[in-house]
């Protein structure tokens, strides 16, 4: 959640900023709210400081009738305003976090995400001398997905994924894996980039698929409406993305700040309900309910926070490239660049049989949004504290990378050609 400070300084940036990303937000009422829980809050240190003071005075002494008077109204004053209080806090967070984080001053203005920018093109898009096909009809032609009889268990947008695309997918993970824990790749991407990080790798995670309520909320990625499954008897949601159980694997911690950055790799197995997303997308492994995903999570200083931004973008560009794919980068504006996030970018991969780019990637950068509901602060030498900085970015969504890798790499006689830096990880350079 934003500073409620900056809030109090710059309401009219706060409210204008809010608008430029698609909410409405009542800032004068927050206000108020902020207002009405300090007057509070002071009353109730008034009486709490009151009540010590008569303690001290009767250390070691017998209370009068009017002091045992005054110690009942004092407790029963204190415990009308800490009511009071508990209500005020609850009105005033609820009001608080529904105000976006305010967008870096480089993020394109606009309304929706027609008015993102194509910041490069990287690669030339295939040329067949055939029509391509899409992935999903070269898929269950080869009985590599399988939606009928999944549907029969499971319901509409889940998969059966089989054979050599299960192989695949191990393979792309393989790969990722060894590239993000290669301290040299890091350092060259942070030089090659003049970027003032340290090259540090990445740590591979395996984090829950579930989290409770409370963290998923300070995480500000819960999507009840639209994303999110709930189970339903217990106080748990499935994640979304590795991202949400990693951006929360710190809570309520203190972080050592000559430990960080802390720089990891989390691979999960992801759930989106793709509420109002019919018709966007959905065919094969595209927009499905569950699929596996591999996440970059970075929890930093507040001075290099940007700069990790920058590096995760890097290291997305050089994964795309290295597995051949023609790409372009966008820069999203403020109505398209979330509600936690302060910037972001999203990788569009070329998908010949829609003759588009489509998305595959997104890169985000929080700031210190996420870390001040979450609580997770570092520690510098001087024992100063400070709220760290928090990162995401997509490594690769495995089913759509793996259907960008068959659109681009189908051949005439139906075989899919690997990129190079797989072929050796699945002792085959065809499928």
């Amino acid at each position: 959640m934003l500073d409620i400070q900056y809030i109090r300084d710059n309401p009219k940036l706060v409210e204008e900023k809010a608008d430029q990303k698609g909410y409405k937000v009542d800032i004068t009422g927050l206000l108020v709210k902020d207002e009405a829980r300090r007057n509070l809050q002071n009353q109730a240190d008034q009486l709490r400081r009151r009540r010590n003071e008569l303690n001290e005075q009767l250390k070691g002494s017998r209370p009068s009738q009017q002091q045992q008077a005054e110690g009942r109204q004092l407790k029963a004053d204190l415990a009308v305003i800490e009511e009071q209080l508990k209500l005020s806090d609850g009105e005033f967070n609820e009001a608080l976090k529904a105000v976006p984080n305010m967008p870096l001053d480089d993020v394109p203005v606009g309304r929706s995400e027609d008015q993102n920018i194509i910041s490069k093109t990287v690669g030339e898009p295939p040329v067949f001398d055939f029509s391509p096909r899409s992935h999903h009809a070269i898929g269950e032609e080869r009985d590599f997905i399988d939606k009928t009889r999944a549907a029969k268990i499971a319901g509409s947008r889940f998969a059966y994924i089989k054979g050599d695309l299960v192989r695949l997918q191990f393979a792309i993970i393989n790969f990722v894996i060894s590239q993000l824990t290669d301290t040299s790749l890091i350092e060259r991407l942070i030089d090659d980039n003049r970027l003032k990080l340290v090259a540090k790798p990445f740590l591979p995670v395996l984090p829950p698929a579930v989290l409770k309520t409370g963290p998923y909320q300070a995480s500000a990625r819960l999507n009840a409406e639209e994303m999110t499954y709930k189970i339903e008897q217990d106080d748990l949601w499935l994640n979304a993305s590795a991202e949400h159980t990693l951006c929360t694997m710190y809570m309520d911690e203190i972080i050592a700040a000559d430990t960080l950055p802390i720089r990891l790799v989390g691979y999960s197995t992801s759930f989106r309900r793709e509420a109002g997303t019919y018709g966007k997308d959905m065919e094969g492994l595209i927009r499905l309910h569950q699929f596996d995903k591999l996440e970059m999570e970075v929890l930093s200083l507040p001075e290099t926070g940007l700069d990790e931004h920058k590096l995760l973008i890097a290291i997305q560009e050089y994964l795309v490239q290295q597995l051949e794919l023609p790409y372009q980068l966008i820069t999203k504006c403020t109505a398209d660049i979330g509600k936690p996030n302060a910037s972001g970018t999203d990788i569009n991969t070329w998908f010949p049989s829609q003759n588009a780019y489509r998305e595959t990637h997104t890169a985000d950068y929080m700031g210190d949004y996420q870390s001040r509901d979450l609580r997770i602060r570092a520690r510098r030498d001087n024992g100063e504290l400070a709220l760290i900085h928090t990162n995401d970015a997509t490594a690769f969504a495995l089913g759509r990378i793996m259907a960008a890798i068959i659109e681009n790499g189908q051949t005439a006689d139906g075989r899919i050609r690997l990129p190079k830096v797989l072929q050796a990880l699945m002792a085959q350079d065809r499928i």
